[in-house]
């Protein structure tokens, strides 16, 4: 699949508004995923793909066609773009596209971790499970 550059300058004050922010949730667990590998640096995709697995101790295995398919629906939407930034030359594959989480993905990402702390709190308060 061929990924094309877009423009994905989105307005500071845009990414801000929560009612924005609110619009991507919930997240697909992929686009989730994807966020927490890029919030500690640009990554290429198969670097995603080492990370998450490696993060969630080999429960989460992303597969390429996955993965590739969810970067381009989350390029378009502004909630990551592609890194300007590289290895040096010899540590790098030139084909390689790395990508970074934007500010909007991070905002997202941290309503997605809100959402999700709210709704473990709830089924606790259930009794349908005990608190850890």
């Amino acid at each position: 699949m061929q990924l094309t550059k877009i423009d994905t300058e989105i307005p500071m004050d845009v990414t801000k508004n929560p009612e924005v922010v609110r619009s991507f949730l919930p997240l697909r667990p992929v686009q989730f995923h994807i966020l927490i590998s890029l919030s500690e640096g640009d990554r290429h995709g198969y670097g995603i793909i080492s990370d998450t697995r490696e993060r969630s101790g080999g429960e989460v295995r992303l597969e390429m066609g996955t993965l590739y398919r969810a970067l381009h629906r989350m390029l378009g939407s502004g909630l990551v773009a592609e890194s300007d930034q590289r290895p040096a030359p010899e540590l790098d594959d030139e084909r390689r596209r790395y990508y970074r989480i934007t500010d909007l993905g991070r905002r997202v990402a941290g309503g997605e971790v809100a959402r999700m702390e709210a709704l473990v709190k709830a089924a606790h308060g259930t009794g349908l499970v005990q608190p850890v």
